[in-house]
């Protein structure tokens, strides 16, 4: 740790510094491929189309983001605030490029899961914030 130059102060520790036990982590493991197995079976009839109907597209969105969160709670139902973001965007041959940086203790997670077809690619990030 950095000293401040002031005698008597010092930065907080973080949670992770004075840990006796670790956190318990959340199993993404068991997410990553279930997310792949929803987005092929709920999309495999959707092509891009389908998402030109403002209402079809959100429900199919809602769905697929209620199904993975039901399924991070059976995972780990206590301890971890859950996000979940699904972005579908036309195939039309571009190229594309997306990176993440996350900063944040050691017992959260990040899953991703990628679907491309000839009409559209969906994208979903999953989160798990350990909130205690």
């Amino acid at each position: 740790m950095a000293s401040s130059g002031l005698p008597g102060i010092r930065s907080p520790t973080s949670p992770r510094s004075g840990a006796t036990s670790p956190r318990p982590k959340f199993d993404s493991d068991q997410l990553k491929p279930y997310i792949k197995k929803l987005l092929a079976s709920t999309l495999q009839n959707v092509t891009w189309a389908d998402f030109r109907d403002k209402e079809r597209g959100r429900a199919l969105m809602k769905e697929i983001g209620d199904r993975i969160k039901e399924r991070m709670l059976e995972i780990d139902p206590k301890g971890f605030k859950y996000i979940v973001l699904t972005q579908v965007n036309e195939n039309a041959g571009q190229g594309g490029r997306a990176d993440m940086a996350c900063h944040w203790e050691d017992s959260d997670a990040v899953v991703q899961e990628i679907l491309v077809t000839d009409s559209m690619i969906c994208i979903c990030i999953a989160f798990a914030i350990r909130t205690v």
